[in-house]
């Protein structure tokens, strides 16, 4: 497993009952997590200082209770970066700390990789071309939504209010990727974190395991000849890591090198366990 252990404004303090308990620098909040399936340690919902609580809906959703005054959004740190993170729908924050091991990742690729081109596709809110444009690469990010886009210009004004070189496309990644190949693009270092389901700006739908594979071959083909890395996230229920290690291996991996897969996760601070987010397959040449 790949642990982001090494933040100081996030952590995960319990877990269990379906839920997480976390803390965003000062701001304690209750969220749901479908993998916290044991008991937890303690009634989490009365925990002291608890800020917002989010309640599933029976009908699908949910809401936010907020408990006490606090602001939102506010910021949080990672190492040197700076991030906006706030109460948004459907539980989330804006953020997935369990990335920062791949922030860091990225940026380790990156070293000595002077004036190099990333492409970040469905960027959300810019965490990765943040963390990408910080290590001195030009970021292209592409995302369908323009709310998440104009976040992730404010997470990189945060960090490089002087920054001019990352472009931000509000776009279907596929048909970006499509453009990009005809234009004879390439690109040196590539990243997606494709959602389970989702919707392009207009109406295209993407459904993850229907579309992964040709977005993979497509996107496989812009790997400039120096390229230093390719990540692929994931989400979805089900997808184990090995399953992101075939999909690498048999799309950019025909550009040799070597695949990696495994899970991320996420130390949990009052018990000896480790909560499970998500898993990643990294490329190297």
């Amino acid at each position: 497993m790949w642990l982001a252990d090494t933040w100081r404004d996030y952590e995960v303090l319990d877990c269990g009952d379906g839920e997480k308990l976390e803390r965003w620098g000062e701001t304690i909040l209750l969220r749901p997590d479908p993998q916290a399936i044991w008991p937890a340690g303690s009634r989490l919902e009365a925990t002291t200082g608890l800020n917002a609580h989010y309640h599933r809906s029976a009908s699908g959703g949910g809401e936010w209770e907020v408990l006490t005054r606090l602001q939102d959004p506010w910021q949080i740190s990672y190492r040197k970066l700076t991030f906006e993170v706030g109460l948004m729908g459907f539980k989330h924050t804006g953020l997935f700390p369990e990335q920062a091991v791949n922030w860091d990742w990225m940026g380790n690729q990156l070293q000595g990789k002077e004036n190099a081109e990333v492409l970040n596709l469905f960027g959300y809110t810019g965490a990765a071309t943040v963390a990408c444009a910080a290590a001195g690469a030009k970021v292209v990010h592409v995302d369908a939504s323009k709310g998440m886009t104009q976040w992730a210009k404010r997470n990189l004004s945060l960090n490089l209010p002087e920054n001019r070189s990352v472009r931000w496309i509000v776009e279907d990644c596929l048909a970006f990727v499509k453009r990009e190949l005809r234009r004879g693009r390439k690109y040196q270092g590539i990243l997606m974190d494709p959602p389970s389901y989702g919707r392009g700006p207009n109406g295209q739908t993407w459904k993850l395991e229907d579309s992964i594979y040709e977005l993979l071959q497509l996107t496989s083909q812009l790997l400039a000849e120096d390229a230093c890395f390719f990540l692929l996230n994931s989400y979805t229920t089900g997808l184990q890591s090995s399953v992101l290690s075939d999909l690498l291996k048999l799309t950019v991996g025909q550009h040799g090198g070597k695949v990696t897969a495994d899970e991320l996760g996420l130390p949990v601070s009052r018990r000896p366990i480790v909560l499970p987010c998500g898993a990643s397959g990294r490329w190297v040449p």
